[in-house]
């Protein structure tokens, strides 16, 4: 963690001399738990950051920065991040509150928290009403009792650490979540898009084609001998034909189109068109030979299996449908197929 310390006016910051918290060896005192505490210390006249740093040394504190102005404390922390800012109100170029809004910022953009206590001369409550409008977590006027300075070091400290802990427990939860939508659209055997991907793909595919008058082609695919190996064979020789099958089909398919597997182990298709015209027949009879060209391969050995296909092509100038009414509307198609054994693609 980090603490950065400005004061530019050459006040005395007290050293700390007497014993609080644990009792060191030295005679000081360790105010946090963790002494790997990492610190800048940030001001424009060398001895006061001297004497800072030698009170924090004897405190504990061994990762311990100095910087000569607020600008090289801002290079110092995009290094390594600081949890804790300890700024004098006062300085040249830039003061306090200006260098607590940058803070803030570069916090904002790198999802992490710095805690800012700041050093003054100012007396009044409308000061510290400004700081802590700026986003300023603590106030001290100078020159600060060591008690309270290492108590205020501490307390920042913790506010740090409870405000980067949250940071990260909301990043993890945003990646589980990213996860877990992730995986309700994806098949998990494929790889492919599931009926719930499909759906969604298909209700932005038919509305784009009826606002720009395109087409929009569903096909949904089945293998006719699939049920009845499975119950020969069992289900994992079935789904290595349904891994086979896929494979297949983005074969067949254009790079553009849309495979889901569907809840019922069959596959759909998307095919959009940005011309009605430009939809032929002949894309699905390509799928159909490249299923049915040659054997399954499986652990059980080679297979011939057969497909079906059932279509429903949508026209940009019709009424726009739902993607629920178009797969119901292919479902119709392909029960059509797989009930007539001489027909392999109802359109």
């Amino acid at each position: 963690m980090a603490i950065v310390l400005i004061n530019n006016t050459g006040s005395e910051l007290l050293i700390i001399k007497k014993p609080f918290g644990k009792q060191r060896s030295n005679g000081y005192s360790t105010f946090m738990s963790n002494t790997d505490l990492s610190i800048i210390i940030v001001d424009d006249l060398q001895f006061s950051r001297v004497v800072v740093k030698t009170a924090l040394t004897k405190a504990g504190y061994s990762d311990i920065r100095m910087a000569g102005s607020a600008s090289e404390a801002l290079k110092l922390m995009e290094k390594q991040p600081a949890e804790v800012l300890l700024a004098d109100w006062m300085m040249p170029e830039m003061d306090g509150l200006e260098l607590t809004q940058r803070v803030r910022q570069r916090d904002e953009e790198k999802g992490i928290y710095t805690a800012i206590i700041l050093f003054t001369a100012h007396e009044g409550v409308e000061y510290l009403v400004e700081a802590f409008d700026h986003g300023v977590d603590d106030y001290l006027c100078k020159p600060p009792n060591p008690q309270e300075l290492a108590a205020r070091v501490n307390a920042a400290a913790r506010i740090a650490t409870l405000q980067n802990d949250m940071l990260e427990t909301s990043r993890q939860m945003q990646k589980t979540i990213r996860n877990l939508e992730r995986m309700s659209l994806v098949d998990e055997l494929t790889g492919a898009g599931n009926q719930k991907y499909l759906i969604n793909k298909l209700n932005a595919h038919l509305l784009e084609a009826s606002t720009r008058r395109g087409g929009v082609c569903l096909a949904l695919v089945e293998l006719r001998e699939l049920e009845s190996i499975s119950a020969s064979y069992g289900r994992l020789i079935a789904n290595e034909i349904i891994v086979s099958q896929h494979r297949r089909l983005r074969q067949a398919a254009r790079p553009t189109d849309v495979i889901a597997r569907l809840d019922n182990n069959n596959f759909g298709i998307i095919m959009h068109h940005t011309n009605m015209q430009d939809y032929k027949t002949s894309a699905i009879e390509r799928i159909l030979t490249m299923i049915d060209n040659r054997a399954y391969k499986t652990s059980a050995g080679n297979m011939d299996i057969s497909g079906c296909i059932g279509s429903h092509y949508y026209c940009g100038n019709e009424t726009v449908i739902s993607a629920e009414e178009m797969l119901k509307l292919a479902s119709d198609k392909l029960t059509q197929a797989r009930g007539d054994k001489l027909l392999h693609i109802a359109y």
